[in-house]
């Protein structure tokens, strides 16, 4: 299996111009002094649907070819790259189907629905939602378009360091959510290739650690249904491509608790001015909770902003 290269990265680039947002990269903050190292946040919350997913979907949706295009594509997701390949099959004139928990975020499922994907809802502790996508994919001839284990899906995650790297200068430090590994393996594709001494840390929740025991023994691990806030995470395992692409690139990994990724939450909306999911919190919780060693200057993948009212009111006003 061909795993995705920097000319992918580079090519997919090309495709997203003028439709993807270039993120602004926010610096300066209090957040320096509090860690007592430099930081570049690269805020992925202000991306077309309020994440990174966009940038994948879209180049992996927009090589499709015509009789492809009409048969319509299918989907897994919590939430965020459902809403990417709603929104990009919006664009570009294609039916868009996705599989969704049915514990998934209100505001993502609305706005799947918005950018008028058809949702098939699904109970977690009793499916999975790769059979039933697979199963819909053979039944309506749809094109599997999965959250991360797909090569121009990567590859379009990878443009995000790509810009990252361009506005920042050199960095000692990347820190990037994993939950399949889509962005992290992408953008350590790009970080390895532009700055190959730059240290690339995978950050995820610890009750959702199966990349970090993963990466770490050699050998695919599982975890089945965790019960993480950070819903961007709750994958089952990394994938046959992630794995080994990680595996290739990565140099660690670290876990955060759920007390950490709540606190972070918390303190990018009250000292930074910024609305983040759980999920992309982890880099900036793993800072604040020393899950990593804060020195020099430090990148950091903030990779989505749509959290439901409810969910950030308890989390401010605990």
């Amino acid at each position: 299996m061909r795993l995705p290269t920097f000319d992918d990265v580079k090519d997919a680039a090309d495709r997203l111009a003028g439709h993807a947002h270039r993120t602004p990269v926010l610096t300066q903050t209090r957040l320096d002094d509090d860690v007592g190292a430099e930081i570049h946040l690269k805020c992925e919350n202000f991306q077309r649907i309020g994440a990174f997913k966009f940038r994948g979907a879209w180049n992996a949706m927009c090589r499709l070819d015509d009789e492809a295009r009409g048969r319509g594509v299918v989907t897994h997701s919590s939430g965020n790259h459902g809403q990417a390949v709603a929104l990009s099959g919006q664009l570009l004139g294609i039916k868009t189907t996705v599989v969704m928990p049915q514990n998934a975020p209100v505001r993502k499922r609305a706005a799947t629905e918005r950018y008028g994907a058809t949702v098939v809802d699904y109970d977690p502790a009793v499916a999975k939602r790769e059979n039933i996508s697979a199963e819909l994919a053979r039944e309506h001839g749809y094109s599997l378009i999965p959250p991360f284990d797909h090569p121009h899906v990567i590859a379009g995650q990878g443009t995000a360091a790509l810009e990252l790297l361009a506005d920042s200068g050199a960095l000692d430090m990347l820190l990037v959510p994993c939950g399949g590994g889509g962005l992290l393996g992408g953008n350590a594709i790009s970080t390895r290739h532009l700055q190959p001494d730059c240290r690339i840390i995978g950050v995820e929740p610890a009750l959702a650690d199966d990349a970090t025991r993963s990466f770490r023994t050699g050998t695919l691990q599982r975890v089945d249904n965790p019960q993480t806030i950070a819903d961007g995470t709750r994958t089952e395992s990394l994938g046959q491509i992630t794995f080994p692409l990680i595996q290739k690139l990565v140099d660690d990994f670290c876990t955060v608790t759920e007390e950490a990724i709540v606190e972070a939450v918390r303190y990018l909306f009250h000292e930074l001015k910024i609305v983040v999911e759980p999920s992309g919190a982890l880099g900036v919780a793993a800072l604040l909770s020393q899950a990593v060693p804060a020195a020099g200057r430090i990148g950091v993948i903030v990779s989505g902003g749509n959290i439901d009212g409810e969910t950030i009111a308890a989390i401010l006003n605990t």
